[in-house]
């Protein structure tokens, strides 16, 4: 049984009380969603996408639903730094952009730039070349301009559209440095970006787990019928619930692992996925197990990415042989 509350179709849902996702499947590498929050003539976005052709094809159909709130969209949420969620920000570059700080600051590190010259690298690359393209040659990193955030915040921040009350969350460093969650109490909808993955492997880059884990129980406290995860379908709690008891497995038996010794790929190798096996990207297990062992050692050693992609890459060839 799926965990979405809604089907799983590409293009604009209207949620009711204006309030719209903006959904891509298959959810997996780069296909993220997107939040509209409407009130009055006024309007909120929450994040853009991977590219910019994406990103104006959504806004197309969002002025179609909304012609007149989104004429000038007052306010753009960055939920954190992957490209996948700002790499549109260009075309809102009006809007009071807003992110974290440490959002804004990992953004300095993001660089398009560099994601179109691996595209063109790739063929030259071997295994993880295959990989990569596998992963992200369906987006067009060229000439993106992005517009950074504009009004930065730590822990929570309060906005008001027309006369709905949006409440932002801090609940990172998680997925990322500054992940930050999108709550109308009114509408009882949060929107969670990377927090999220529905019927998809989450991607633990920064932790600490019990961050993640802690925004999961923030999640399931709040008075809320639906949820727009980052990547997957539309969900409620029981979605929440969901990546919740993938985070606390996964925890728990790399901890295992990391106590018998074994290296990082073996580790993810040994765990048992069979209560996930319906989950796409199922290699990102490796990033998670060399995540948790950094966290357990106590290592501030950034993560290798280059090397940790290459394991991806064995583990996604090794399951399509």
């Amino acid at each position: 049984m799926g965990l979405g509350i809604r089907p799983f179709e590409h293009g604009l849902h209207d949620l009711g009380a204006g309030a719209y996702a903006w959904i891509q499947p298959d959810g997996g590498w780069g296909w993220s969603n997107a939040g509209l929050i409407v009130d009055g003539d006024e309007s909120l976005l929450v994040d853009t996408l991977f590219d910019v052709p994406l990103t104006q094809r959504m806004l197309d159909a969002m002025r179609d639903a909304e012609p007149g709130a989104t004429r000038h969209i007052e306010y753009l949420v960055n939920t954190h730094a992957n490209g996948d969620h700002c790499n549109g920000n260009e075309l809102v570059a009006d809007a009071t952009i807003i992110s974290s700080e440490a959002c804004l600051e990992e953004l300095a590190e993001e660089n398009p730039e560099m994601m179109q010259n691996l595209i063109d690298s790739a063929p030259d690359m071997g295994e993880v070349g295959e990989f990569f393209l596998h992963c992200f040659s369906a987006f067009d990193f060229r000439n993106i301009n992005r517009a950074l955030p504009n009004k930065t915040f730590t822990d929570g921040m309060d906005i008001t559209v027309g006369d709905k009350a949006v409440h932002l969350e801090q609940v990172g460093p998680a997925h990322t440095a500054g992940d930050v969650l999108a709550y109308v109490p009114g509408d009882r909808i949060v929107f969670t970006g990377d927090i999220l993955f529905v019927e998809g492997h989450p991607i633990i880059w920064a932790g600490p787990i019990q961050n993640w884990i802690d925004a999961c129980d923030y999640m399931t406290g709040l008075d809320v019928d639906v949820v727009v995860p980052g990547h997957g379908p539309v969900t409620d709690k029981k979605g929440v619930a969901a990546v919740r008891g993938y985070l606390t497995y996964v925890r728990d038996e790399a901890k295992k692992r990391y106590d018998a010794g074994l290296d990082i790929f073996d580790a993810a190798m040994d765990i048992s996925m069979s209560d996930y096996d319906s989950w796409g990207d199922g290699e990102r297990i490796v990033v998670n197990v060399a995540t948790l062992y950094r966290e357990f050692s106590s290592d501030p050693t950034p993560p290798n990415v280059v090397e940790l992609f290459g394991m991806m890459a064995k583990i996604h060839k090794d399951r399509r042989a």
